[in-house]
């Protein structure tokens, strides 16, 4: 870039007598550069809400009185540790009797049986009828329905005597506890979540006009599509950047008609449980491009609708014209696809202050 230097002198015309001021020098500076073609990467952010990627809402299978809660909120679980306990004095009493009737109806399948081989073999030997042979074989079939029915029973008490435990189905962080010990508690009752924060989901919506110049090469199918995305990177809102890189994993195959948009979900891997679910903050995906004409932002000026640049003309004058703007840019420059050419001299320095043909000394 070159530095042109404006240096206007203006001559006393009037006697200093008459009490006028003799006008001081006016020096304007403008900065230019001469447009080339270079690649850019620029880093394209998007607003992100972090989400485990199994959180689990823990609802109670049974209703009874919540007799312990043993975790407490923010503390790390592992699959299978022991949540709340449930009284468990019904169930257990209800399993007993199940238990019971169990055992009472496969007592009476095996005398049923015993009955039904005695006729079989007296039955062969022509002493019993072809109707007591029957009966019998029916009681058998009638005592091991039962035993089949109140193993049924049984297995049920089983399972409602295990719902009294609740254990955590997933390895995360528990949120909040609404609930303590001595509640009244049953299905509808919420006790807290399991955030499954081995791995978390930033979600978070991009332009379709983004994606589209993302991907209009070869991409054929949304798996490509994931698989030539690059690595991401999460930022929290005080700025700092998480120290683990991302990967988008999932583009909805629809666009938000209202917004122009899609929503997407990058994966971070989460070892130290050093992300939350809820927390809010920035998803950095870097965008390379190749060979094209890169301006600084203070170079574009805007006029309504209308982006403008400012040329230099071979006589040293700033002419105006309209230029076209990708829609990705940097915190400092912009990519311009139309109404330059490389070659080309703009202002980049002091281009607000031009009006149309002021000249520009070289």
């Amino acid at each position: 870039m070159k530095y042109r230097n404006i240096l206007m002198a203006v001559a006393a015309m009037l006697l200093t007598a008459c009490g006028v001021d003799v006008p001081k020098e006016v020096n304007t500076s403008y900065q230019t550069m001469t447009i080339s073609k270079s690649d850019i990467s620029v880093p394209l952010k998007y607003s992100a809400t972090l989400k485990g990627t199994s959180d689990v809402t823990i609802k109670p299978q049974t209703s009874g009185q919540l007799m312990e809660v043993c975790i407490t909120e923010g503390q790390q679980v592992k699959k299978g540790d022991v949540l709340f306990r449930i009284d468990s004095r019904d169930a257990a009493l209800e399993l007993q009797a199940a238990e019971a009737n169990l055992l009472a109806a496969e007592a009476s399948e095996s005398s049923a049986l015993l009955e039904y081989e005695s006729n079989k073999n007296l039955y062969a030997k022509h002493i019993v009828s072809k109707y007591l042979l029957d009966n019998a074989e029916n009681s058998y079939k009638q005592a091991k329905a039962s035993v089949a029915q109140y193993k049924a029973t049984a297995d049920r008490a089983r399972v409602n005597l295990g719902y009294c435990t609740i254990t955590s189905p997933v390895d995360g962080i528990i949120g909040s506890i609404p609930v303590y010990a001595g509640d009244q508690v049953d299905q509808s009752t919420y006790l807290t979540m399991v955030s499954g924060n081995a791995k978390m989901h930033a979600e978070f919506s991009v332009s379709e006009s983004i994606l589209e110049e993302r991907t209009q090469a070869e991409v054929k199918d949304n798996n490509a599509l994931l698989a030539a995305m690059p690595d991401v990177t999460f930022l929290f809102k005080n700025g700092a950047e998480y120290p683990l890189k991302g990967r988008i994993t999932s583009i909805t195959g629809t666009v938000d008609r209202t917004t122009g948009t899609l929503t997407c979900k990058a994966t971070f891997p989460n070892p130290d449980g050093g992300l939350y679910s809820g927390v809010q903050g920035t998803v950095v995906i870097p965008y390379d491009v190749q060979q094209v004409i890169v301006v600084p932002q203070n170079a574009v000026v805007r006029l309504q609708d209308k982006s403008l640049v400012y040329k230099v003309a071979a006589d040293s004058c700033a002419y105006s014209a309209i230029v076209k703007t990708a829609n990705i840019s940097s915190e400092r420059n912009l990519v311009v696809y139309d109404g330059l050419e490389v070659g080309d001299v703009i202002v980049t320095e002091g281009a607000n202050n031009l009006t149309e043909g002021q000249r520009v000394l070289f």
